[in-house]
């Protein structure tokens, strides 16, 4: 049963290796939960699975390093990891009823993602410098995912063909992948068509490379080497520890919606399946709205004159 409903998230719902990987130890430990009770998935109640979780989180099984609690967000991940389990089991009519129906996971706190202030998007992008290939790359890179939003796997992911800088489109290829088409900016545009024109060209010697961002030797540019990349030029801009290649994403949102757009449209751009998910950079302007606010009336503070 759990082969079957790994490779139904694999094939069919296009889940990352981490995440079925993590899947598959959830459902280890749920199997020698079961082996240590007498239970099996088909027998399991609601209760039973409520005690699976709570043991897990007072760190009585096996379930973090030296057998202590796992965090509220590994709780939260372990959840949803049953109740998509059963819901398959259903879906197979494997079972007729569903215990993971009132299951619920720990409240996790919801946390704001880090952002650059604009100035701090323009001192990073200002750091590749030259008209070397290399500096050429980084620049059409670092544009691109600041002027899309684009994730690092979808930055890396992109091919020739997904890019169109007549109609200034880019084609990006999101989790599960589900493509979305976002508007690329004007200056990642002139970036892209420098690069494609001179900086690429060169890298690639004439070899047949499909990708569209491609290393020193020419081949497909990888995650760990887009990760250097941003990094190094993090560190220049004296930004170092302050951000990572998800940031200029979370940076391209904030600024998006600070400027006008809609969440609708922002949620579109991001590949975002739920507005809730998107919804959370409304609470980070509001946050720098408030600081904006309180740093600057001459009335707000607590210790204003009278």
């Amino acid at each position: 049963m759990v082969e079957d409903f790994l490779a139904y998230l694999e094939l069919e719902r296009g889940l990352s290796r981490n995440t079925l990987e993590a899947y598959r130890g959830d459902l280890q430990q749920l199997s020698a939960y079961f082996d240590r009770h007498g239970l099996s998935a088909a027998t399991a109640t609601h209760s039973d699975l409520a005690s699976f979780l709570s043991e897990l989180g007072a760190g009585a099984g096996r379930a973090g390093a030296g057998g202590g609690p796992v965090s509220a967000s590994t709780l939260a991940r372990k959840v949803a990891c049953l109740r998509s389990f059963y819901k398959h089991l259903r879906r197979e009519e494997l079972l007729d009823h569903d215990p993971t129906a009132e299951l619920h996971g720990p409240r996790r706190p919801q946390r704001l993602p880090k952002v650059l202030s604009r100035e701090e998007v323009a001192m990073l992008l200002e750091q590749p410098r030259g008209a070397s290939p290399l500096a050429q790359r980084d620049r059409a890179l670092l544009e691109t995912m600041y002027a899309c939003g684009l994730r690092a796997s979808e930055a890396v992911g992109l091919e020739l063909s997904d890019v169109d800088l007549e109609e200034r489109l880019l084609c990006a290829r999101g989790k599960g992948s589900k493509e979305r088409i976002v508007p690329v900016g004007s200056q990642a545009s002139s970036a892209l068509t420098a690069y494609l024109h001179s900086g690429r060209p060169e890298l690639v010697a004439g070899r047949v490379q499909g990708s569209l961002f491609v290393n020193s030797r020419g081949g497909a540019l990888t995650r760990q080497g887009l990760y250097k990349i941003v990094q190094g030029h993090a560190e220049r801009a004296g930004l170092r520890g302050r951000m990572s290649p998800h940031t200029l994403r979370h940076s391209f949102a904030t600024h998006m919606l600070a400027g006008g757009c809609d969440l609708r449209s922002l949620q579109e751009m991001l590949g975002h399946a739920d507005l809730a998910t998107t919804q959370l950079y409304t609470h980070l302007t509001t946050e720098r709205l408030k600081d904006a606010y309180f740093g600057a009336h001459p009335r707000a503070s607590s210790r204003s004159s009278v």
